[in-house]
Parts: C-alpha cells; structure tokens; sequence
C-alpha cells in the first residue's frame, strides 16, 4: 500500500498532541461510569441522527461537546434539535477535554478521514461515518494509526446492526444457506437538484455514497471479492456530471453478487432489497431497513421451520442506537468490534472500484 505524505492529513495541533499522552493508554470506563464522547461536523447526512442515538443514550453516554471544521456551522446547530445546549467548541479543544474517551466524524465526506486522524493521534476511539474518502491509501493509513494507538474504528455502516441484516449474517455464518451461490441488492431514490449538485462532487457517484451500505454487507456474507466490475451512466451529462446510475458486480470463485444504485427512481424507497440464495435456502429483505424478512430454508434451521416463512423482525430503539451500544461494549473492553480493519479495508476499496473511482494514491 502507498505511503501517503503527512501533507495529505490535516495537520494535528499542539492541543490535540498535548491532550494525547493523557488520553492515548486511558483505562477503559467501568461498566456503571459514563463514556464522554464529542462529535466534530455536522455536515454528513446521517450526523444529526447520530447526535440523537448519543444523547438518548444517556446512561452510557456523556455528550461533551459538538465541534466542526467551520465553527459556524456548529453554532448555528446547536440552536435546533439533537444539538441543542451542547458546548460549542473547536477540534482542538474538545480532543483536549478531560476524560474524552470517544468521537464520532460526521463532516462531510471530504474531511472525514483526515478529521479522523487528528481524533486518532489524540487517543479517541472513533465512529467514522461513511464512505472512508476517495483514497485507500488514506484510510489504510488511519487504520494503521489506530492499530498502533490500540484505538477503535467502529464504522457508520448502518445495516450491520438493523434486526433483519443481523439475522442474514447469522444465516450466512451458520450455514443455513449452504453454498451461496448469489447476493442481489439495490438502494436507489430521486434525488433532488440539490442533491444531485452535493454528490456530483464525488467521482463515484451515489455507488460510492449511498450503496457503500450495501457493498458493506456483501464483504460480510462472502468476504474481499477476486474482482469488481462496474457500469456508471451519467443521464443528464453534461448538464451536470453526477453518476446516477450505477452497477457492480463483485466476482468470487463461486459466485456474484450485483450491487445497484439507482438515483432516477421514484419509487426508490420501497424497492430497496438485499437477497441472498445458495444451496440451503434463500433470504430476501425488502424493503431494505423495513425487517420484513422472507426466508426459506432447504432444511429446519433454529426456531425455523424448513421451507418458506415471512418475518417481520423490529428494531429496539432507534436507527443509529445498535452502532453506539456496540461501540460502548468495545470501549469498555467487553467484547472486540465483529468487523476488523481488513474487512473495513477490503470494504473501502471494493466501494472505490465498484464506484469507477480510481486507485491512484489521491484517489481522485
């Protein structure tokens, strides 16, 4: 992998290196303490509802502060809700506040993987909203950081902790669906003009913004793909030269599985799906965070008779509430986080290729 310069990350200030001998080799909390925990941006789409999973959380977390890049917009945010009341502050000094345990990236994309460093080289463990930027040599070497730091990088995909998806992993991993054979999925919408301009900024397209989640989930069932080939059209070049329709296909010795991202969709939403068949059984999700299930089996598996049953599985609190429990669990030292830096790696650059994104060192 490439070594990237020190130029190519935002350069860490003397706040945030002072704060990391105190922070770095901190004990993990007890299991009745509070975890203190920061967020720097507010302008990732799933930010706020982030800020909400922590704040209702409010027996495993303490909310210290909310920080950005651009100290405007954080204190335009907190006069409205989930930010209302926190402490504005800048990056350097909610990393240099007392205690800090944890801090969840939620700038936009560009910014994520370098604000993610500063948080890493002052000794936090971080959730990383998604996707980890344009380059995989950047985000190689965030990884590699936190490994020597011996920090957490819990990612933002969010299927991993919707009920349905929990259910498709333990079928995978179990067996229940024999040899998979061939995973199906599509996340599409209409975007709006205003969302058109936003992610026409990215190479990649809505492939590499919004159907990481799902890309996520395919190196989960079937692990790092032998290739990934992939189709972008740009429908309304050159009016503008956003990538809005898009397909993958990931290649392994036995099987494919396609990935679309369809931003032309008026009925996008409830079209979205992820289904998986092989040899034993087959799973079908749809719409996608909905946790209506279907589910055969060529054999009685658990609680599950053989043949073909529908499941309406729910979720426990809120869309963003599994990630940060997980994450609390791992602070503490309760349990190490399911998906290691090699499946975040292999996941990062099957989302740049499967997004017709270059590999080169910038990845732009």
């Amino acid at each position: 992998m490439t070594k990237l310069t020190r130029r190519q990350f935002t350069t860490t200030t003397a706040a945030a290196v002072a704060s990391l001998a105190a922070n770095v080799h901190a004990a993990a909390p007890s299991a009745g303490s509070k975890i203190k925990v920061g967020q720097i941006g507010t302008s990732h789409a799933h930010a706020s509802g982030k800020m909400d999973a922590m704040r209702s959380l409010s027996d495993t977390y303490e909310v210290v502060g909310l920080a950005d890049v651009d100290l405007d917009l954080a204190k335009k945010a907190v006069q409205r809700k989930p930010y209302e009341g926190l402490k504005v502050m800048s990056i350097e000094q909610l990393l240099s506040t007392p205690g800090l345990q944890a801090v969840a990236v939620e700038t936009e994309v560009r910014q994520l993987v370098p604000t993610a460093r500063q948080c890493i080289e002052a000794g936090m463990h971080i959730h990383l909203d998604k996707p980890a930027g344009e380059s995989l040599a950047a985000f190689g070497e965030l990884c590699a950081a936190a490994d020597a730091n011996q920090r957490t990088i819990q990612m933002g995909y969010m299927l991993r902790y919707n009920p349905a998806f929990e259910l498709l992993f333990e079928a995978a991993r179990e067996g229940w669906l024999g040899e998979i054979y061939e995973i199906d999925a599509m996340m599409g919408k209409l975007a709006s003009p205003g969302l058109r301009k936003d992610l026409a900024r990215y190479e990649g397209g809505g492939m590499f913004e919004l159907a990481c989640h799902l890309i996520d989930a395919v190196v989960t069932i079937l692990g790092k793909p032998d290739e990934v080939i992939a189709f972008t059209k740009r429908t309304e070049a050159p009016k503008d030269t956003f990538a809005d329709n898009q397909l993958a296909v990931l290649d392994y010795p036995k099987a494919t599985a396609t990935v679309r991202c369809n931003h032309l969709d008026p009925f996008g939403f409830p079209r979205r799906r992820f289904q998986v068949a092989g040899s034993g059984g087959a799973l079908e999700i749809k719409p996608l965070e909905s946790g209506e299930v279907d589910l055969s089996l060529t054999e009685p598996r658990g609680e599950f008779k053989k043949g073909s049953q529908h499941l309406s599985l729910k979720r426990t609190g809120g869309r963003y509430d599994g990630e940060f429990t997980d994450l609390a669990k791992v602070i503490r030292g309760e349990k190490q986080l399911a998906w290691d830096r090699q499946h975040d790696l292999a996941v990062h650059e099957a989302v740049l290729k499967a997004s017709g994104m270059p590999m080169n060192e910038s990845g732009r």
